[in-house]
């Protein structure tokens, strides 16, 4: 190992003397371990099951646990875990050491397949939308073979589902294993149009996590950073994003050093983390996998979110990854790019070089937007959050309205399949793009732009879900999007199959429900600036979703149309969704609280006390130039004097506001309503919290910057 020292607070970071695929997944249970410690006949089976979504059997479950104990001793792990993902959006884990009684007043190193594969932590704390009672507190964790187990910390991982006594989803993963595998089969059955050897058809998900970063001294010195991931006040500095100067720029020494250790501990956990940048905002950053299994993948941006927070202390820093930490500067996202492949090696989404394969694309395509334009809202509703709310439409961000980019060629391709005259012969061939410079190559121009303003763009083999927050776990994204995309494919198959029937030939089935599904889309296909107000009042007239409310947002859940699709597909029930529903509302109105409480102790007890002092000096100022210069001082006697007249209005203002704030909250927890309690927080105290919000930041312009009490954006933002 080679240490390698960097500057200011240096943090030494050991750098591998060995290629990354010498010490890639060294912490994971993955296939090449399995081969070491099962047994082969072990191994052949647990293989197998994964591969054809089979259950386990109690025996093969005693010899893979026995397996998976050694391991993870061998590597220094002396607990395991049921690693779960509860309707907070993060993850749990409750740890239990490798020991049992032996019968000698002793104990002895052990872990059965019983362990392993169900286990009962209760952890009935977590939000349930009301599906679990107080004394009916049992709840079951139950492993997910897709997912190979790790060691965090030394403790054994292992990835598992959480359902209720009932057997309710109270978690993120069994829903998206349900949607995943609806999405296979519905997808395999007219992936077989084209290819009969089709045995499944994959869901792949490649995140692209954006953060900030800032120095843990002056986090610790902002309350509100503390105690809500974001800055609930803060004029703008004056330079911020504007010169776009940080933007793909060199990446400071101290960054590069948190991302060097993080990198490090993602590859020996199996994540494979590939592409690291300045994003747009000072003190922005990104980092991004390679494509993996959607289920997976997930499972994967959960466990770097929180390696994410305890490698950033280690580097004297703390990330944030709110939505919208800082005003006037880009918000963070989490865009989800995903696509679907078979067995087989094709990629539903990518263009091919001959008809069929041509034909195999559009039908995929034209069924992706007409499940978005079927249920833009849903989609919609699956993204929001309070903290995304800040960031949609702001600053770059998507807008709340959900429209899909398709790009100049597919676009064409689309309208000239409307009028019977498309040629699908090859949509694969790139443009040559000259320079007219004889020291740079041609440069091969793709078959689709990219569309920074569009929430759900096609970029030439995939879509880029971009409206999803950095926060959130990609999976409620997920489990809607699979859903819908499954329910509209197996809707899609009976068509073709009554045409089929009725004795039209499959291409001209195909074709026609194409163009069929097209023309329904039209008002979800939109390539323009998403940014923009005309494009809000269209796609009002289009008859999208443009709710900007998030508590109301969250209805799209239970529409009917929402309910029968996803009983349909079989991935959550009515009872689900309503609990759903329940805990977002109440999640929405938690963090409001908590931001409203921490604003006005802020307001009260740091803000208004600096400024009444500055301001007090500033009449004694007054009082000594007159006394002492008489009306030779009179114009800077105004001046003061104006400033103490502002300092009082905003200081008022601030008073007032925050006292209704506070009765705003009192009348909206005495709703019994979730929803309406909700979309009283919404509409009566979170507008007070921006009223408020506004004269502080006023304030700061004028309080003496040594006595203002909290650091800056110009502090908070730059990194040194």
């Amino acid at each position: 190992m080679v240490e390698e020292a960097f500057d200011r607070k240096a943090v030494k970071v050991d750098v591998p003397t060995e290629r990354p695929e010498e010490y890639y997944g060294e912490l994971v249970f993955n296939r090449r371990k399995m081969m070491e410690y099962l047994p082969r006949a072990t191994y052949s089976a647990l293989i197998n099951a994964i591969e054809n979504k089979q259950p386990i059997g109690r025996e093969l479950a005693d010899s893979v646990a026995e397996g998976m104990r050694r391991w993870a001793i061998d590597n220094g792990a002396r607990h395991y875990t049921h690693w779960f993902h509860p309707l907070t959006g993060g993850t749990a884990e409750k740890h239990d050491a490798f020991v049992e009684h032996d019968g000698e007043g002793g104990v002895v190193e052990e872990f059965s397949g019983k362990l392993l594969v169900q286990q009962e932590p209760d952890a009935s704390s977590f939000p349930n939308g009301g599906i679990r009672n107080t004394f009916e507190a049992r709840g079951y964790s139950a492993w997910d073979i897709s997912s190979p187990a790790f060691i965090l910390d030394k403790t054994l991982c292992i990835p598992t589902i959480f359902i209720s006594y009932t057997g309710e989803s109270l978690d993120y993963k069994t829903p998206l294993l349900r949607a995943l595998n609806a999405v296979d089969k519905a997808a395999t059955k007219v992936a077989r149009y084209f290819d009969p050897e089709v045995k499944h058809v994959t869901s792949f998900l490649g995140w692209e996590q954006e953060y900030f970063l800032v120095d843990e001294s002056l986090y610790s010195a902002r309350p509100d950073l503390v105690m809500t991931g974001r800055t609930l006040m803060g004029h703008e500095s004056p330079k911020n994003q504007q010169l776009e100067d940080h933007y793909f720029g060199a990446i400071p020494s101290r960054v590069e050093a948190f991302m060097l250790d993080l990198e490090l501990r993602a590859h020996k956990l199996g994540i494979p983390v590939k592409t690291r940048h300045n994003e747009v905002a000072p003190n922005q950053f990104e980092l991004a996998p390679i494509f993996e299994e959607t289920n997976l993948a997930n499972d994967h941006n959960l466990l770097l979110m929180s390696i994410m927070e305890e490698t950033a202390r280690r580097h004297n820093f703390r990330v944030l990854l709110h939505e919208k930490p800082f005003a006037g500067v880009n918000g963070s996202g989490k865009h989800n790019n995903w696509s679907l492949g078979t067995d087989r090696g094709a990629m539903l989404f990518a263009p091919g070089r001959t008809p069929k394969d041509n034909i195999q694309f559009i039908t995929f395509i034209v069924n992706v937007m007409a499940a978005v334009h079927k249920h833009n809202g849903l989609l919609k509703a699956s993204i929001m959050s309070a903290t995304n709310a800040h960031r949609l439409g702001a600053n770059e961000a998507p807008p709340a309205i959900i429209s899909i980019f398709c790009g100049t060629q597919l676009s064409d391709v689309l309208d000239k399949i409307l009028k019977n005259d498309a040629d699908l012969t090859d949509l694969r061939s790139k443009n040559e793009l000259s320079l007219g410079l004889s020291q740079i190559p041609e440069i091969m121009r793709d078959n689709t732009d990219r569309n920074r303003t569009s929430p759900f763009a096609f970029t030439g083999n995939r879509f880029e879900f971009r409206a999803v927050g950095s926060s959130a776990n990609s999976a409620a994204a997920m489990i809607a999007l699979n859903a819908a995309v499954a329910d509209q494919l197996n809707d899609f198959y009976e068509k073709i199959e009554k045409r089929r029937a009725n004795g039209e030939e499959l291409v001209d089935a195909l074709l026609a429900e194409i163009r069929t599904l097209i023309e329904q889309s039209k008002p979800i296909h939109f390539d323009g600036n998403g940014y923009s107000d005309e494009w809000k009042e269209e796609a009002a007239r289009r008859g999208l979703d443009c709710e900007t409310s998030a508590p109301l947002i969250f209805d799209a859940y239970l529409k009917p149309s929402s309910v029968d699709m996803f009983k349909r597909t079989g991935v959550l029930s009515e009872v689900e969704l309503e609990a759903r529903n329940e805990v977002k509302w109440e999640m929405y109105v938690k963090k409001i609280q908590i931001e409203a409480r921490v604003l006005g102790d802020l307001a009260l007890n740091h803000i208004i006390p600096v400024a009444t002092k500055y301001q007090t000096m500033l009449v004694d100022n007054v009082s000594k130039i007159k006394e002492l210069l008489g009306n030779e001082a009179s114009e800077s006697i105004e001046a003061n004097l104006d400033t103490v007249k502002k300092i009082s209005r905003h200081i008022g203002n601030i008073k007032k506001t925050v006292s209704e704030m506070v009765e705003a909250r009192k009348k909206a927890n005495a709703i019994e309503d979730l929803r309406e309690r909700a979309i009283a927080y919404h509409d009566n105290v979170v507008p007070a919290m921006e009223t408020i919000r506004y004269n502080i930041d006023k304030l700061e312009l004028m309080v003496d910057n040594e006595m203002w009490p909290l650091p800056k954006y110009r502090e908070l933002l730059f990194i040194r």
